[in-house]
């Protein structure tokens, strides 16, 4: 598992939510959805360069608290403007209590 970090732990997840790991500068944001999987994108917003993680989760998608942009969790599209920019996604593995992510290059 060289390729991935671990960033918490599913307890310290929030049931339907976000929080923010930091990986030498680079936030991203690790979020359970409202089916119970866990995700990690880029926690800038691509439209108002905000963090998404202050944002709402409703199912697979979680929008921007500033001006509505919302993001499909599972391939970064925008799924609602004023965002056009995809978020990057990041592999998620789940081993016992603890997450692990694999940052891309994006």
């Amino acid at each position: 598992m060289s390729d991935f970090v671990r960033v918490c732990t599913t307890d310290q997840l929030p049931e339907v939510g976000a929080v923010v790991a930091d990986f030498d500068g680079r936030r991203v944001a690790i979020v359970r959805d409202s089916y119970g999987d866990v995700h990690a994108i880029d926690d800038t917003c691509t439209h108002a360069n905000v963090s998404l993680a202050e944002g709402e989760v409703e199912g697979r998608t979680l929008e921007c608290w500033l001006h509505g942009s919302r993001f499909d969790l599972v391939n970064g599209e925008p799924t609602g403007l004023p965002a056009t920019v995809p978020v990057a996604v990041h592999t998620v593995k789940i081993e016992g209590p603890d997450v692990y992510v694999a940052l891309t290059n994006d």
